[in-house]
């Protein structure tokens, strides 16, 4: 997550297809918090190995590049960073060219102060753990192949540079002139929050009813919820949301559960796989989907802006 300073949903409405892998998310998180790609800084080799395993699982789940190639690429300063970006095309004539963009950033800040002689900052709570959750998301959505919206599945390249990638991809999607209904943001969502009715927080509650429609789709359950801090702090603003919030003004907001109690690690070498949760994202991810399914497929556009 960008700063700028350093620093259940009900059981009948999960179904067999829904069921998210732990061993899945446990092998993914690993991959792309390991020590061989070198902490995912934009422009690095390691984040190149990271975005071709993207790829891959884009491939292997059947997803379309949005683009001639899944890559979109950009530069900042000297460094070409990619955005790596599929569809998976809406199923209904009147609706697909109405879009849902699901998206994290992949990148992270490459080395960080060192401990014990680690100066790698794996990024795995951030936001490895965000790319484990669009890839799952990706997969199952796949898997049921009854959206009548198309979804973009969209991974992000410079986002620890100032939101660099999504401000890229939101500037073409909008000289495109593409019809974009909502974007839902996956940041740090690696561990559970503590004592809270809710399982993940939105960033930008109050700027549309997302939450309260996305609660109500998940058959009732509080799956989504206000974090104060989140207001205090301006995350709305902090994370690649906020691009697609300016170009579209439309609902574009961020899930997380990193509630700055619950996790020490931020852009630390020991944001490392083995201090997450795996269980809990799983759990966290398959609450997300029917919520995503049926923003995916209402008739109307029930997502709306509150300002």
């Amino acid at each position: 997550m960008l700063f700028l300073f350093q620093i259940s949903t009900a059981q009948s409405s999960k179904t067999n297809s829904n069921k998210v892998s732990v061993e899945e998310v446990q092998k993914d998180l690993n991959y792309l918090s390991s020590d061989e790609l070198a902490g995912r800084e934009t422009g690095s080799e390691g984040i190149e190995k990271a975005a071709k395993y993207i790829e891959e699982h884009f491939k292997e789940a059947g997803i379309s590049p949005y683009f001639d190639t899944y890559r979109d690429d950009f530069q900042v300063n000297d460094r070409k960073g990619y955005n790596v970006v599929g569809l998976l095309e809406g199923t209904d004539e009147n609706l697909k060219d109405e879009y849902i963009l699901l998206g994290a950033h992949y990148d992270h800040i490459g080395n960080g102060k060192a401990v014990d002689g680690d100066n790698i900052a794996n990024g795995a709570n951030d936001n490895a753990a965000g790319t484990v959750g669009v890839l799952q998301l990706a997969k199952h959505l796949a898997i049921s192949n009854d959206n009548k919206r198309s979804i973009i599945i969209a991974l992000f390249s410079g986002e620890e540079m100032g939101l660099k990638g999504s401000e890229h991809l939101a500037e073409r999607l909008k000289e495109e002139g593409i019809d974009l209904y909502a974007m839902i943001n996956l940041e740090m969502i690696g561990v559970p929050m503590k004592a809270k009715d809710y399982k993940a927080y939105i960033t930008g509650f109050d700027r549309s009813n997302l939450a309260e429609k996305f609660n109500e789709y998940s058959g009732g359950d509080k799956v989504l919820g206000f974090l104060p801090q989140a207001g205090q702090m301006n995350l709305f603003k902090r994370s690649d949301n906020y691009p697609f919030y300016k170009e579209f003004n439309v609902p574009a907001q961020t899930i997380s559960t990193f509630d700055f109690s619950n996790y020490p690690y931020y852009h630390h070498v020991d944001d490392e796989a083995e201090f997450l949760d795996a269980e809990h994202m799983a759990d966290l991810i398959e609450d997300l989907i029917p919520g995503i399914q049926k923003i995916a497929n209402t008739a109307d556009r029930e997502i709306k802006m509150n300002l």
